[in-house]
């Protein structure tokens, strides 16, 4: 039996019918409210309605052509396009025709596409554009995967509808119907430490279990006159459970067309609540501040920003001050009014996961009058393991386990975690799946935390090496170290980036290998003082390019820095087995991290 140092379950768990799967939902407010708009997107400069009626029969004629090109209950069909709304009509119809999800970041590279197309055995491939279906082909070479291919912009959806033609609507409900519990809903391709991406088996009870349960925590948010923007990506677990949570209560989705047109898209939809990753909330503060420079008001911002902090942790505490009350009100009117503007105009109340938001912002945002409540889970745990309940949010925490779900602390730290919303294992690798498990069935997310006493959970710390960007995307660093490493002139390498906008990486040079590449370069300077030459950076950047191939555009090193001696163990930078010593690196270069960022 595992030692737990603590451990809390949430009461009131919600029961879960046995014929409940992730289409019944979309069939019964077909009936029962037809023309509610669930979904919207955009055309030029509006956003048009598709009510629960129209989804509904797009989702029936779309599940009905894949059961007229061949596919059978179980049968994995990919989706590897952007956020937009044909994704949720797709993954509804793969649903509805008794098939399995897998889906494909729309950054992939061909290496990754290649990968989860074998691995996932996927016979179907449905691409957003001729961009995507480029980089498919490019995958597809010498590939043993061999699906047919779709492409949305280019009449791909009509191709699909047009073959169905002959497999009526009974068929397909029946084949909707046959979705139990245990079917597999979807596979989700999250990094692991090392190696290609492993298939996280997510089953329709997953989904099913963990909205119903999140329903209890989160009604008031996510009701039949909510709105929320999506702007995160669909091929991820967090926006994938907000939208079959939003579609379950219906909470209608906009669909952004893109994070460029964030901000005026806000404008146009005013949501009533939103879900992000920490960075789009610090780009947020971060435009707002140097707004407030260059229009000569940084001083007032500041203020403003310290009053907000102050006001929060006093409201928290259960008493604000005079002095920050008054303060307060005048900056509301000043500088809270127009940010809770710019964000529409109506939200007050946000999600956020993927990565630590940190208490500053938390503070911040919750003291210009948008709460947000930050919420923990991994891919493996249908994204939604905790989260802090409105109006009972404790900034710099995670929250509470959802009902019917537990968080436990381990003897050294790791956070565990139990309940149905769980996966049940990594697609066709068991290996990987019973190293993930303890032997008693507890999860071990690789994280480190505490439980306060009344079952808060706070995140100190990451017990794996997986690195993840303050945008929520997890990144293996060892597949980028390997391949730099390879280059002849690079000694180790470090990537670097938790909680960061992007990836970085310090990189040592080659001490044997650096004066033949300097005499054929005609480079008469030692190694310490030709660390920032243009020669060596262009050298170490084409290493860098090589890399990058491996990986998505999320997941690429942006910059690196070099520097002037190599790592050793007698330094205490590497163990005796080589391996590079992280904390150690990190502690004696923070400077140079730090100037990555700058």
């Amino acid at each position: 039996m595992t030692t737990l140092a603590r451990h809390h379950t949430t009461p009131g768990e919600t029961a879960v019918a046995p014929t409940e799967n992730l289409t019944t939902a979309l069939w019964d407010h077909e009936r029962q409210h037809p023309d509610h708009p669930i979904l919207s997107y955009r055309e030029r400069n509006t956003f048009r309605h598709v009510t629960y009626a129209e989804m509904a029969h797009q989702v029936r004629r779309i599940a009905a052509g894949f059961i007229a090109l061949g596919a059978e209950p179980g049968t994995r069909i990919c989706i590897f396009s952007p956020t937009r709304h044909e994704f949720t009509l797709l993954d509804y119809a793969i649903w509805a025709a008794g098939c399995a999800t897998v889906t494909i970041y729309d950054t992939s590279s061909p290496e990754q596409v290649r990968w989860i197309l074998e691995d996932s055995g996927a016979e179907l491939v449905v691409c957003a554009d001729e961009g995507l279906r480029g980089v498919l082909d490019e995958a597809l070479v010498g590939s043993s995967a061999s699906p047919r291919a779709f492409v949305i912009d280019s009449g791909g959806l009509d191709e699909i509808v047009a073959a169905g033609t002959g497999v009526g609507d009974d068929r397909v409900m029946e084949r909707a119907r046959s979705m139990d519990h245990d079917h597999l809903a979807t596979l989700v391709y999250t990094s692991g430490t090392t190696g290609m991406p492993k298939g996280c088996e997510l089953t329709v009870r997953n989904f099913v279990w963990t909205v119903r349960q999140s329903n209890e925590v989160l009604a008031d948010l996510i009701s039949m006159e909510a709105v929320t923007l999506m702007f995160l990506p669909l091929a991820h677990s967090f926006a994938r459970i907000v939208q079959v949570g939003s579609i379950t209560n219906g909470s209608r989705i906009a669909y952004s067309s893109g994070i460029p047109h964030l901000m005026e898209e806000l404008q146009m939809v005013r949501p009533t609540w939103l879900f992000s990753v920490p960075r789009v909330f610090e780009k947020v503060y971060n435009g707002a501040a140097q707004k407030a420079y260059d229009e000569g008001k940084g001083r007032i911002f500041d203020l403003a920003s310290r009053v907000a902090g102050d006001f929060s942790r006093q409201k928290e505490q259960g008493r604000v001050g005079l002095r920050t009350r008054l303060a307060h009100s005048v900056f509301d009117r000043l500088v809270y009014g127009k940010l809770r503007a710019a964000l529409g105009g109506r939200v007050e109340h946000a999600i956020s996961g993927g990565a630590a938001l940190g208490e500053r912002l938390g503070h911040f945002f919750n003291g210009i009058g948008v709460q947000v409540m930050e919420g923990y889970g991994l891919t493996e745990t249908s994204a939604a393991a905790v989260v802090n309940p409105p109006g009972a949010t404790r900034i710099g925490t995670v929250g509470r386990p959802i009902p019917g779900s537990t968080v436990a602390i381990a003897d050294d730290g790791e956070v565990l975690l139990a309940g149905d919303h769980v996966f049940r294992g990594y697609w066709r690798n068991e290996r990987a799946t019973t190293e993930t498990f303890e032997p008693d069935g507890w999860f071990r997310t690789g994280d480190i935390g505490s439980l306060d006493e009344d079952g808060y959970l706070r995140i100190t710390g990451r017990k794996k090496e997986l690195i993840v960007t303050a945008g929520g995307k997890n990144v293996a660093p060892a597949v980028l170290e390997d391949r730099l490493r390879a280059h002849p002139l690079v000694s180790q390498v470090m990537v670097v980036g938790d909680d960061r906008p992007y990836i970085a990486a310090l990189v040592t040079i080659d001490a044997e290998e650096y004066p033949k590449w300097a005499a054929r370069e005609g480079i008469d300077l030692s190694l310490s003082d030709a660390r920032d030459h243009p020669a060596l950076v262009a050298a170490v950047q084409e290493a860098v390019d090589n890399a990058n191939k491996a990986v998505s555009k999320a997941e690429s090193i942006r910059r690196f820095r070099i520097l002037a001696d190599d790592f050793s163990i007698e330094g205490g930078e590497l163990t005796p087995t080589l391996k590079i010593r992280r904390g150690v690196i990190a502690d004696r270069h923070a400077a140079e991290i730090e100037a990555l960022y700058g």
